[in-house]
């Protein structure tokens, strides 16, 4: 169910791919004895579910970024319609040209930032190797920050409620955290 999510977390960025990867933690945590305090005797869950996350999120992105890439002139044509995605197509194409695949990692974070980022790198051709491999990091970034919080929210707070929710609002928070530090880049960047 959380490989499924975050897989098609992409296409349908409204997906709570986060929030099961979170919940799914907080449920490992709590079965190696993590919430209760004790030495956990089997990460593998944890490792497992991290590994999952990742690769999911970067199957996700190389099957959007495909799709994209051969899209054509249809593609091109709803891409055209809105302003936005052009300048974000056009600024995605430079970041990745100079080498700023540290906007891919960000825009994993910022809500529907990865289906944007996939989209526009696959739509305006940008080389795989330009692009594979900063997904690959923004995919095991996120999943990792994602599965740490489940982790050490149930260690922390017990694996409650209150362990996931307070784990979603730092989710949340980072994304809007990503979500301003893009807009700032664009806003820095000359036109």
């Amino acid at each position: 169910m959380v490989a499924a999510s975050v897989l098609l977390d992409v296409f349908v960025p409204v997906l709570p791919s986060g929030v099961l990867v979170i919940m799914a933690a907080t449920a490992a945590a709590a079965g190696s004895g993590a919430a209760t305090g004790q030495v956990p005797d089997s990460v593998p869950d944890i490792l497992a579910l991290t590994l999952c996350a990742t690769t999911a999120s970067v199957l996700g992105d190389l099957v959007a970024y495909r799709l994209a890439w051969r899209g054509g002139p249809r593609l091109d044509r709803a891409l055209a319609r809105s302003p936005r995605l052009i300048t974000a197509q056009e600024r995605l194409g430079a970041a990745l040209a100079r080498g700023g695949g540290a906007l891919v990692v960000l825009a994993r974070f910022a809500p529907a930032g990865r289906s944007v980022v996939s989209l526009t790198a696959g739509a305006a051709h940008r080389r795989a190797r330009d692009f594979v491999p900063w997904s690959a990091l923004a995919g095991l970034a996120w999943a990792t920050y994602s599965v740490a919080l489940g982790y050490f929210g149930a260690h922390w707070l017990g694996a409650t409620w209150l362990a996931t929710g307070v784990s979603v609002l730092a989710l949340i928070g980072a994304g809007a955290a990503a979500t301003y530090l893009m807009r700032r880049e664009q806003e820095a960047e000359p036109a």
